[in-house]
């Protein structure tokens, strides 16, 4: 197989046997880097699939576990979210250090920047991709987890409670100080105002359009990256979709520098929120709590970022990671703003 960060004989021939692909194959890396890498794998009659694989050193004990990932998609699959198609997982250290999985190959549109959404989608189709990102959600947070095999994928009570403990020891351990002292502030704050959580549902983590496949119309083919999905309060999702959908005049823009969502013709927030509600019987009158926790939250995870640059724990054009400092600022104080409204 030929790619950077090549397969061996050993993965090739497994993915032959149990996923009937023909040699030689030929990957490419999609994504990679801090999370897991994606490899996008074309057989010699065309055939494409992905691969799912933790990355090649940093991993923690229980991160990037392949097994579960897996099990989410082939789960979610037929209670019809669109998922891509779970094919085989590989658990055995005979061929691979660690596991991996592989899935089907979803064609379509991934909108990372406002250029692309210009160039991929008319202002009509832009118009409705807010509709159908939100009737998408309240699929997935309507899905009964027992039904599906998911009723232990975790535990069932105290989802942000859990969430703000570990995002704020894990920050004050990595601020080393050069962090910002409005975040434990404004964490602290948020953990004196958790609303109780009206449902427990599948919350994917990372809901937003980056990490969706969309058809031309501007539906959703898939929903992808599904690395931190546990069980808890659906509302968080709501919160940070919310986050990440910026508008043209936001005078905020750490989140996706020019996000897609900011090209002509694409739903407001409200409306974004005003379509999840149709669809929903959830009471969202709280959400500004869960946008402020979700700001506060990628505060965190930014700072731990920096950390382990600065720690050498990570490699890349330096450039990308100097600002942090200042974005972690920023988001403290959209986070603080947010939760006064």
């Amino acid at each position: 197989m030929t790619a950077a960060h090549a397969f061996d004989d050993r993965v090739d021939g497994w993915l032959t046997r149990h996923v009937g692909l023909v040699g030689p194959l030929r990957a490419t890396l999609i994504a990679g880097g801090r999370s897991n890498l994606t490899y996008r794998v074309e057989d010699a009659t065309g055939r494409v699939v992905v691969l799912r694989r933790p990355p090649a050193s940093h991993v923690l004990p229980t991160a990037h576990d392949m097994a579960r990932e897996y099990r989410i998609i082939a789960a979610l699959g037929p209670q019809g979210i669109p998922v891509p198609q779970a094919l085989a997982l590989c658990d055995d250290p005979g061929v691979a250090e660690r596991p991996f999985y592989v899935m089907e190959f979803v064609d379509g549109l991934v909108l990372r920047d406002r250029e692309q959404a210009e160039q991929a989608l008319d202002g009509e189709t832009r118009a409705g991709v807010g509709d159908h990102l939100a009737e998408t959600l309240a699929a997935l947070h309507d899905v009964d987890v027992d039904r599906a095999g998911l009723g232990d994928l975790a535990r069932r009570d105290g989802y942000v409670e859990r969430q703000i403990h570990r995002w704020l020891g894990q920050y004050e351990q990595m601020r080393e100080g050069q962090g910002v002292d409005g975040v434990i502030d404004v964490g602290r704050r948020l953990a004196a105002a958790i609303p109780p959580a009206q449902a427990t549902t599948v919350v994917h983590g990372d809901y937003r359009l980056d990490n969706t496949v969309l058809a031309p119309d501007g539906t959703v083919r898939a929903i992808l990256d599904w690395e931190i999905c546990t069980l808890g309060d659906p509302l968080a999702d709501v919160g940070l979709l919310l986050d990440y959908w910026a508008e043209p005049d936001d005078d905020v823009t750490v989140l996706l520098g020019a996000a897609p969502t900011t090209a002509p013709g694409f739903a407001t927030r409200a409306e974004v929120l005003a379509a999840y509600a149709k669809r929903s019987p959830l009471d969202l009158g709280t959400i500004a709590f869960y946008q402020a926790f979700g700001f506060w939250k990628l505060a965190c995870i930014l700072q731990g970022v920096y950390t382990r640059y600065r720690a050498g724990a990570t490699g890349g054009d330096p450039g990308a990671v100097t600002e942090f400092p200042t974005h972690v600022a920023t988001l403290a104080q959209r986070a603080r703003d947010t939760l006064e409204t």
